[in-house]
């Protein structure tokens, strides 16, 4: 009797023995497959993005996005700030091809440059258009300049920070980046060619997205670095807007004669102007003129009777 029950309790021994055995080869079988990438075969691009966000190949980190940005001053000096400075500036000169040299002086002691450049001539009065580009450290400065060289009739000046815009596509940029390099990474390794497939795709799409925000940046870089300034130059005989000292009564009356004086002198001039430009029609009027006149003439002298001579 205690024969028979060792023998059973020797089976039951080996029975657990065996389950035992055969659980930890599953377990080992599983953990294999996991270090086995040829398994993996996703079901689109968008599984491959999503299983790689989640860090299911090994070692592979997913890039965390930074707690505490620490940009560089911009530019102008204000620490932590991305700006874009532009200004608007119209204004009028007396002497435009003085005000034109000058202008182009301000600029190159600025070490700036002209973006666009365009002059026109309407009639006796010219006008100028220019896009500057000046860097942002002297953005200030040179406005004042401008003030001085000419009259300014308005000047509208901005400032935009862009620096939450800036910095979302710098971390952006980093984390396609670290994507990229994953990726690469997951190619080397990959043996099936479905796999294959799908990682260069998702390959391309990234190389893609990393060109599009670098782009993005240096086109921020490029705005940032360097203001934006528009000039509209005028051509004027006289200066509009120009601040006038408090008269006495005599002084008043001088000045309005004065006025009255200047405001008759440019009539004659805008006369004789006009007279020059039709001085052409002016004298086909005058010789067809003449011509009727003398028919006229010659028609009344035909028409009228001869007074009889008187007898002596």
């Amino acid at each position: 009797m205690k024969r028979q029950l060792s023998l059973c309790l020797a089976a039951l021994l080996l029975v657990l023995l065996t389950a035992c055995g055969g659980s930890d080869g599953a377990n080992g079988g599983s953990a294999g497959g996991d270090n086995n990438y040829s398994s993996w075969e996703p079901d689109s691009p968008m599984d491959f993005d999503a299983s790689v966000e989640e860090g299911i190949f090994g070692d592979v980190a997913v890039p965390s996005a930074p707690a505490e940005l620490s940009p560089e001053p911009d530019p102008a000096g204000k620490s932590g700030r991305k700006v874009i400075y532009t200004a608007d500036i119209q204004m009028e000169a007396t002497d435009f091809d003085a005000a034109a040299q000058a202008l182009g002086q301000a600029v190159e002691d600025c070490s700036g440059y002209f973006e666009e450049r365009s002059v026109s001539n309407y009639e006796a009065s010219r006008s100028a258009y220019y896009t500057v580009r000046v860097p942002a450290a002297q953005f200030e400065a040179f406005c004042t300049r401008a003030g001085q060289i000419c009259h300014v009739t308005d000047l509208h000046t901005g400032e935009e920070n862009v620096g939450e815009a800036y910095y979302d596509i710098e971390a952006r940029l980093a984390t396609q980046r670290t994507k990229l390099e994953r990726l690469q990474k997951l190619l080397s390794e990959a043996d099936n060619m479905a796999d294959i497939i799908t990682i260069e795709s998702a390959i391309s799409d990234t190389e893609l997205q990393i060109e599009y925000l670098t782009g993005s940046l240096r086109h921020y870089d490029a705005l940032i670095d360097y203001a934006t300034i528009t000039i509209r130059l005028r051509e004027v005989y006289r200066l509009s807007n120009t601040p006038e000292q408090a008269q006495s009564f005599g002084g008043r009356i001088a000045g309005a004669l004065h006025s009255g004086l200047d405001g008759a002198i440019a009539a004659f001039e805008e006369v004789v102007v006009l007279l020059a430009h039709i001085w052409v029609l002016l004298v086909i009027l005058a010789v067809v003129g003449v011509v009727f006149f003398l028919r006229w003439r010659r028609r009344t002298k035909a028409k009228t009777p001869e007074e009889p001579k008187e007898k002596p």
